[in-house]
């Protein structure tokens, strides 16, 4: 308040009384008194363009108050709601009255046509247009001068800026105030209540259009034509031509924005710069507004004025100063630049609207030729680091463009220092590509200073580590296409301890947390490995590699988090695939541009590590995991699309780990199980692209004489690899059988060599092509069909042998199984029969069980089941382990009784003299398994037919006795009674009498087995002799004293035979707990 009561005090005291009518020739008088004024009150010895905040708002005050001062001359005004409702209601009233003159006299000597421009463009454009009118009459008034004209030409090309964007929101509050006092007084001129007056809008884009007579450019471009003679210096002119031209561009020229490059822009300004005594941000700021202004359409839409009456006003000025010669200049300048620019603009859009015949007109680029000196690399260089770090116009377009200049790099203290305190402007994953990109050229072909280098990289992470989990991914992914090591080509010391917190990031995830912590945990492990990745992508790897195969239990973290780094696997269909020759990995190693995909990437640090480093199984299986993972398809966003991707193909795990290394390790097989159990997303599958059928033939190199250069397992495995295989590969032949006739016949005559049961495993594949070929000698035993199969003479199925065929294709697979099982030719009403084929099926479970794997055998001790139960198989129960028969009902135990004495007689012929070099002890020790496996299964065929009840004890004490008349009488039975009357019934005598006879052939077998030690058999007597105490706890009338004490004499006799006095004592311990608890 202080600077009304002063100003108005001025305005009084010092100004004539007829301020009210002062002519522009009567400014001069007085205009010296009012600058002094605003001197002394906004603290400012001299006013012009850039002045501090605080005397821009004094100076924005003052307009304010005489423009409205004005206003309220053509209104009538009521003082009683003025003082209410006009904030400025004490300085106007403190004013003498004042015209236009002194309004636009103050305003031109104050250097305030931008303020002007801004309270304009708060108003109806009807009023715009009056308050342009009163402008263009004021300047052509006479004495018309240089400053009047530039006066008139900076409020309108102010005009055309339009509002500054970054100070709408909050620094406008002085303009939509004037904008409110302007509404107020229209409403009472045109006599509107205040009610609406107070409804009027005062945004200007939501005004109503403007009437026909309102015709900004029409009254701007005219006022131009009455002033040409008045306008005498060439300065002048370039700027008046410059300024009608964009006018004519975007008033008639152009429908939309048009949006310049910022390299473009960049070169504009480096250009204009010489106008400027030093590169400051307000400079720059303006010029940016210059380059908006000029390039989007204008809000003044022309309705009385048409393109072609325009442009011949403006070809007719250039050709009057021409003429003058105003335009014949040589001096270098930025308004001589801007012109060109300007008609090279105009003359674009013109032939692109195929409008040649005005095009001749305006030729002022062959007389007006910028001179301005090129810019050099250094000085764009400033102006783009200006421009990032006062945050000016685009300037995150700037931020790319520094980022991609790599000749800008060369100016180490600038480009770093830009970098280094404007981080957030670069932090887009385009503009950190592109700088990355940059880094590297420079890192590669200077010596770089160390020192310098860690703060570039600090820096170049920490922009990383600031994206969004997607962008980060785009950012890995150009890394791995410019250098797969990093930065520099080497370790990075900082980068291996960013990695080391990550892992201390993963160990503390894995504790007891919380899941939404563990989830933190995770996320922020994932950032972590993600910013040591960016630095060094195969440092990173290798380590994450190693983590995840020696560190126990890292392998699922390690996997979650490589599966949320998708842009470390590359684009899918460029897969890279690993040599194998030695001199060929050394040289890509010493490659300095390395630019595998992510996934090839750690491909490669796997398959390096199994190379250099002997697994321990743990280890082996942790490598599976961590792969078999991997491979596991997860839901990926791509954009708005989201499908579901593998970190790893399993295509790409065959390719490097199983097929060069097929006929050399048992975990190449592993893996290719693995990927084969991960569903494929797309058709045909993946295995087609890896030599499915070569790999099988190597896979199977493997004859029936050689069988344990692989372990039983690792047959199994081979098993279930060419069951699986054939089924997939089998798919894709019924999809198309034509065109695999050719690859089926070389596959099916290659394994004319291999043992004739694999044909059976790739059955699906064949189909209907070929029958199935056996030995001559299975079909002397087994009646098959001609159609479907025929017979083949091999060496080493002689006469005799069709059983031993009969029980290998038993072995091969289920449905063959039950083909033999039906198909078998046997007589049971002639005995003869049936006891030469029970002896002949002995010889040959004794010669097909040590090659059995699992699953085979699985299926065996089914054939010798339905055989014994169905009568075809004889096997007689002696009684070599009781010395009376007991006066049981064993007749529902009949089929596990004989199944174990089967496998007694068995053993006994494998480990008899004929037979004992048969085997290794690692052979012996997989017999062992086997006959484990096959006890078990009949200790569960008796646990099915006697459960125990799900509250028993291991030891029950004995019950009080309770007469059966109490018994009866009671509503609810005891649990002893129930226990006691299901004893009676259950067939618990049974039961122990056959777990006894189990517990004799296992120790038997035990005894008589190379060796005595087999862990497999031990276990099972420990389990049978569990079992035994199990059911005398639960049914205590099942066996009395002296029985129970028979049965510990019996079995520790037995015992006593075995080598093993550790076993023994076990053993031994064991049966002593089997104590009857009957009464």
């Amino acid at each position: 308040m202080r600077f009304f009561r002063v100003l108005s005090s001025w305005l009084i005291n010092c100004l004539p009384s007829s301020l009210s009518s002062l002519q522009k020739a009567d400014w001069s008088r007085v205009g010296h008194l009012v600058l002094e004024a605003v001197r002394e009150i906004c603290g400012q010895e001299e006013l012009g363009v850039h002045l501090p905040a605080a005397a821009v708002s004094c100076i924005k005050k003052l307009v304010c108050a005489v423009w409205l001062k004005v206003f309220c001359r053509e209104a009538v005004t009521d003082v009683e709601l003025s003082w209410r409702e006009n904030p400025f209601f004490p300085l106007q009233n403190g004013l003498p009255e004042v015209n236009y003159v002194v309004l636009l006299e103050v305003v031109r000597s104050l250097a305030a046509a931008p303020i002007f421009a801004r309270f304009l463009l708060h108003l109806p454009q009807s009023q715009i247009a009056t308050e342009l009118e009163r402008l263009v009459q004021h300047v052509r008034s006479g004495p018309t001068r240089d400053d009047d004209v530039r006066f008139l030409l900076e409020v309108w090309w102010e005009l055309w800026k339009g509002q500054d964007e970054q100070k709408q929101e909050g620094e406008d509050s002085i303009e939509k105030t004037f904008a409110r006092q302007f509404a107020r007084l229209s409403s009472k001129s045109s006599s509107l209540s205040p009610q609406a007056a107070k409804r009027v809008k005062l945004d200007a884009s939501d005004l109503p259009a403007s009437p026909p007579t309102a015709d900004v450019v029409n009254i701007l471009l005219h006022a131009l034509k009455d002033i040409k003679d008045n306008i005498s210096t060439t300065d002048l002119c370039l700027q008046a031509l410059s300024i009608a031209l964009d006018t004519l561009y975007t008033a008639f020229l152009i429908d939309g924005a048009v949006v310049l490059p910022a390299i473009e822009k960049m070169h504009i300004l480096s250009k204009v710069r010489t106008e400027w005594r030093e590169l400051t941000p307000e400079h720059l700021k303006e010029a940016l507004r210059d380059l908006h202004a000029s390039h989007t359409p204008s809000q003044f839409e022309p309705t009385r004025i048409k393109l072609g009456e325009a442009l011949k006003i403006i070809t007719d000025l250039a050709q009057f100063w021409q003429s003058n010669g105003l335009l014949g200049t040589s001096e270098s300048s930025g308004s001589a630049f801007k012109l060109e620019q300007s008609v090279q603009r105009v003359l674009t859009a013109l032939q692109e609207a195929e409008a040649p015949e005005t095009t001749n007109e305006i030729d002022l680029q062959k007389s007006e030729k910028n001179i301005l000196r090129e810019s050099t690399p250094g000085l764009n260089a400033r102006v783009t680091a200006v421009i990032i770090k006062h945050r000016l116009d685009d300037y995150q377009n700037f931020a790319e463009l520094f980022a991609s200049e790599k000749s800008w790099a060369a100016q180490d203290e600038l480009w770093f220092d830009c970098l280094e305190k404007n981080q957030a402007a670069f932090q887009r994953q385009e503009t950190l590509i592109n700088l990355t990109s940059t880094i590297v050229s420079k890192l590669h072909s200077e010596s770089p200073n160390v020192s310098q280098c860690r703060k570039l990289m600090k820096v170049v992470a920490d922009i990383f580590s600031a994206l969004s989990l997607e962008d980060k991914n785009k950012a890995l992914a150009a890394m791995l296409r410019l250098s797969s090591r990093g930065f520099f080509g080497g370790s990075v010391p900082s980068a291996v301890t960013e990695l080391n917190m990550a892992f201390n990031c993963i160990i503390q995830g894995r504790g007891g947390a919380s899941a939404a912590a563990s989830q933190a945990n995770l996320n922020t492990a994932v950032s972590l490995v993600a910013r040591v990745v960016f630095q060094n992508p195969e440092a990173a790897l290798r380590s994450c590699c190693h983590s995840a195969v020696f560190n126990k239990g890292a392998f699922t973290l390690m996997a979650k988090i490589l599966q949320q780094l998708p842009g470390l696997r590359g684009p899918r269909g460029r897969e890279d695939e690993l040599q194998n020759d030695e001199d060929a990995s050394k040289k890509a190693e010493e490659e300095e541009e390395d630019t595998q995909s992510g996934s090839a990437l750690l491909c490669r640090c796997l398959q390096e590590m199994t190379k250099t480093k002997s697994l321990s199984a743990n280890e082996r299986e942790q490598l599976l995991k961590f792969l078999g993972l991997l491979m596991m398809p997860v839901m990926a966003a791509e954009g708005e699309e989201e499908r579901m991707e593998s970190f790893l193909t399993p295509q790409e795990v065959v390719n490097v780990f199983v097929l060069p290394n097929l006929s050399t390790t048992e975990l190449s097989l592993q893996l290719l199980h693995t990927a084969l159990s991960v569903d494929a997303l797309v058709s045909p599958h993946w295995v087609l692209g890896c030599s499915p059928f070569p790999s099988s033939m190597c896979w199977e190199q493997t004859p029936e004489g050689a069988v344990h250069r692989w372990s039983m397992d690792t047959k199994e495995l081979l098993e279930a690899l060419l069951t699986r295989l054939g089924q997939l590969v089998g798919a894709e032949v019924a999809a198309s059988p034509s065109s695999w006739s050719r690859a089926l016949f070389w596959l099916y005559h290659k394994m004319e060599r291999l043992d004739w049961t694999i044909r059976f495993h790739l059955k699906p594949v064949w189909r209907d092509h070929f029958k199935n070929e056996v030995p001559a000698s299975l079909l002397t035993v087994c009646d098959l069909p001609e159609q479907e199969w025929s017979a083949v003479d091999l060496p080493q199925y002689g006469q005799g042998t069709g059983l031993l065929a009969w029980m290998e294709c038993c072995c091969a697979s289920d449905s063959l199984r039950t083909t033999m099982l039906s198909r078998l030719s046997l007589d049971q009403r002639r005995a003869d029969h049936v006891g030469m084929f029970s002896k002949g099926l002995l010889v040959a479970v004794t010669q097909t069980l040590p090659w059995c794997s699992v699953s085979q055998w699985g299926r065996l001790l089914g054939v010798l089941r339905e055989l014994i139960t169905s009568a075809r198989l004889h096997v007689p129960f002696s009684l070599e382990y009781v010395e009376y028969l007991p006066l049981l009902d064993l007749r529902r135990f009949s089929c596990e009784l004989r199944l174990s004495v089967l496998l007694l007689r068995v053993l006994q012929l494998l480990c008899g003299s004929s037979c004992s070099d048969w085997l290794s002890a690692e052979g012996w020790g997989h017999v062992g398994r086997l006959y484990a496996h096959a006890v078990r299964e009949v200790m569960n065929s008796v646990r099915a037919k006697l459960p125990l009840p799900a509250s028993a004890p291991l030891t029950v004490s004995t019950p009080p006795k309770i007469s059966k008349e109490l018994r009866q009488k009671s509503p609810l039975k005891s649990k002893e009674s129930h226990m006691e009357e299901e004893g009676e019934t259950a067939p618990c005598q049974e039961v122990l009498f056959v777990l006894s006879q189990l517990f004799c052939h296992v120790q038997h077998i035990q005894v008589m087995m190379p060796g005595g030690q087999c862990e497999p058999l031990f276990l099972c007597s420990l389990e049978i002799l569990s079992h035994y105490e199990a059911i005398m706890a639960a049914f205590p009338h099942s066996s009395s004293s002296l029985e129970s004490d028979n049965t510990r004499h019996f079995f520790s006799t037995i015992t006593d035979n075995l080598q093993s006095q550790e076993m023994k004592a076990v053993l031994q311990q064991k049966i002593a707990q089997l104590v009857s608890t009957a009464a």
